[in-house]
């Protein structure tokens, strides 16, 4: 565990209906779901509060790539999504290829006797687990933080100006 940094993660699962919230203890032992927010204008303040509660060193948040590892339209959400949350909390953000985590979640429901139409409630959070344990496990074997960190803003955003 050399080399791992000591401290609350918080895991996100963009989506366009929904964000899956996930989070670790400060060791780093489990990660474990906390929230399925609505997607909405309010989705990132409802983050913020969460943060707040957690007092989290950096939040994960799932890079939706193709099979490929190209972008895709979600790509681009779920950058945009991370560089306002890292705005408005001023927590760091670190980006993480989420290929198969939703598809992971989904089978491991099943696997625990749940459909997909009775896990819709709880997927999101579930892929956020599996994103965040996936982060915690790379940081621990490899002493190096998983994913790429968002570059902070030179400027606040338009609307952040007075």
């Amino acid at each position: 565990m050399s080399g791992f940094r000591r401290g609350v993660r918080i895991g996100i699962d963009v989506g366009k209906a929904r964000v899956g919230v996930a989070r670790c203890d400060p060791d780093g032992m489990l990660a474990v779901p906390v929230e399925t927010v609505p997607r909405s204008d309010t989705s990132l303040v409802r983050i913020a509060e969460i943060a707040t509660e957690y007092e989290p060193l950096e939040f994960v948040v799932g890079l939706p790539v193709n099979m490929q590892g190209a972008d895709t339209p979600s790509t681009t959400d779920a950058r945009e999504f991370a560089a306002a949350l890292q705005r408005l909390t001023g927590v760091s953000v670190r980006m993480m290829d989420e290929r198969l985590s939703t598809v992971t979640a989904h089978a491991a429901l099943r696997s625990s006797g749940r459909n997909q139409r009775n896990s819709r409630s709880i997927v999101d959070q579930v892929a956020a687990v599996v994103l965040l344990q996936h982060a915690i496990d790379t940081e621990k074997s490899t002493g190096t933080p998983a994913g790429v960190a968002v570059p902070l803003d030179e400027e606040p955003p338009e609307h952040a100006r007075t």
